[in-house]
């Protein structure tokens, strides 16, 4: 028999009646015996996440500000579950202790630090004290992620340390219940993987103990073709890849945290992304690169992201000008700006930057790059927005790219910049950001939209 590896977000987590929901789903299936859960995520749109009051709570302990009120909330949400549920666990002493841990911290000048270990330790509770009680309500035994997942001195993963611990533990374990979203050094300290990050132990779980699927719940039935908040009612994409997950996560999906897909992908774990509130939803398949293309002519989905900045350098000749690109990237290097993409041609190259990485640089950037490249011309273009159409099957499938400058070209978007990977896999564009939604929605309408109606 099988083994499969669930992951339930915070929304599948919100209060009781959405863990027995968590309930049924994992008692439908004997091979689901590893689950890993996050924190109580939001029961309403006015509501707060449990990891952003931990994060409070440190933050006020850090200024020697009384956190008592917000903690409050925190004790009455996880004890009104345990008792809407009727169990017997009492979290008041696992309360207690973490409140005074809380109230240790050290106070600083820096009040807003996240990524110390005392804010790792609060923010992480979320997740552990939600293991406590669905352990209980499956009957499934309770295993610490500080116990499983490890991190060296730095913070970073210690993926082949991880992988024997997880493997080993759960061996002897029919089934358990592991919070996710952190573990913890060699000496004992927690750390915390970044915002998401549930995914990623669930990953991590799944590939130690050789999981025939990775499932991860979530409040939506599958990975979306495009932004609902842009596309009413966008698809549900029904097959992609790790690559094609990828291209997407990068560009802006959110479903699933990027860093979620290594794990998996280098046991050949397939995931299935599942509505905890549609469970009977077949919701979507992420599959290795190996498998069948079944969706030729087709896109995958379309994602993008606005707020980037294009500088175009020209200069004649560039193209026997040894060294010329090494010379240009450098000087974003030595500002500590990382980059997007490089499109180029013989006389031009371009590079686009988020706005986040150029944060007031942009001039002091300019002057060196004249200095440094001694260009024909420099134009910087910001206001930009990326989108990126997504899909294995476009590249066997002549007059994928052809379709899509038409569609813009006909909704009068203006395209500032193409860019296409060699795999042919996605096609980037830059457009104003003005354009974006408008764009998203013109690439949905003639790649999805029109070709739906047309099988039909």
């Amino acid at each position: 028999m099988g083994i499969k590896v669930c992951k339930f977000g915070g929304t599948s987590l919100a209060d009781a009646t959405q863990l027995r929901k968590v309930a049924s789903i994992v008692r439908a299936d004997p091979t689901r015996r590893y689950v890993v859960v996050s924190a109580p995520g939001k029961r309403s749109a006015d509501d707060r996440k449990i990891t952003d009051l931990l994060y409070l709570c440190h933050a006020e302990a850090r200024q020697s500000i009384p956190f008592d009120d917000v903690f409050n909330l925190i004790s009455e949400r996880y004890l009104q579950i345990v008792a809407d549920l009727s169990l017997a666990t009492d979290l008041r002493p696992h309360l207690e202790m973490i409140k005074n841990r809380i109230a240790d911290t050290s106070p600083h000048a820096a009040t807003d630090a996240t990524d110390t270990p005392a804010a790792a330790y609060a923010a992480s509770r979320g997740e552990y004290l939600s293991a406590l009680i669905i352990s209980e309500l499956l009957d499934y035994s309770f295993v610490d992620a500080a116990e499983l997942i490890r991190f060296d001195e730095s913070g970073a993963l210690d993926r082949s340390v991880t992988a024997r611990t997880i493997a080993t533990r759960l061996a002897a374990m029919d089934r358990a219940v592991i919070p996710g979203f952190y573990g913890s050094t060699h000496g004992g300290e927690i750390r915390t993987f970044t915002r998401g990050g549930s995914d990623i132990s669930g990953a991590l779980v799944a590939s130690a103990v050789g999981a025939e699927v990775y499932e991860n719940w979530t409040d939506v039935s599958g990975l979306l073709m495009a932004d609902p908040r842009i596309v009413d009612h966008p698809r549900v994409i029904d097959v992609l890849t790790y690559r094609e997950l990828r291209e997407l996560t990068y560009m802006g999906a959110t479903v699933l945290h990027e860093e979620a897909i290594f794990p998996v992908r280098d046991r050949d774990i397939p995931v299935n992304v599942r509505n905890t509130n549609d469970p009977d939803a077949p919701g979507s398949q992420i599959v290795s690169e190996a498998s069948p293309i079944t969706h030729l002519g087709t896109i995958s989905g379309i994602a993008g992201r606005k707020d980037f900045t294009v500088i175009t350098v020209e200069k004649a000749l560039m193209n026997s000008e040894i060294g010329f690109g090494r010379r240009l990237l450098g000087i974003l290097e030595s500002h500590g700006v990382s980059y997007e993409h490089t499109p180029s041609g013989i006389d031009t190259m371009s590079v686009v930057v988020a706005d986040r990485e150029l944060d007031g640089k942009i001039e002091q950037i300019v002057d060196a790059i004249r200095c440094v490249c001694q260009p024909d011309a420099i134009e910087v273009q910001p206001h930009m927005a990326l989108i990126a159409t997504v899909g294995r099957g476009m590249a066997h499938t002549p007059g994928i790219a052809a379709r899509l400058f038409v569609t813009l070209g006909d909704s009068g978007i203006n395209i500032r910049m193409i860019d296409q990977g060699s795999s042919e896999m996605n096609i980037i564009v830059g457009v104003e950001a003005a354009d974006f939604e408008k764009a998203v929605r013109a690439i949905y309408e003639t790649f999805v939209t029109e070709q739906s109606d047309g099988a039909t």
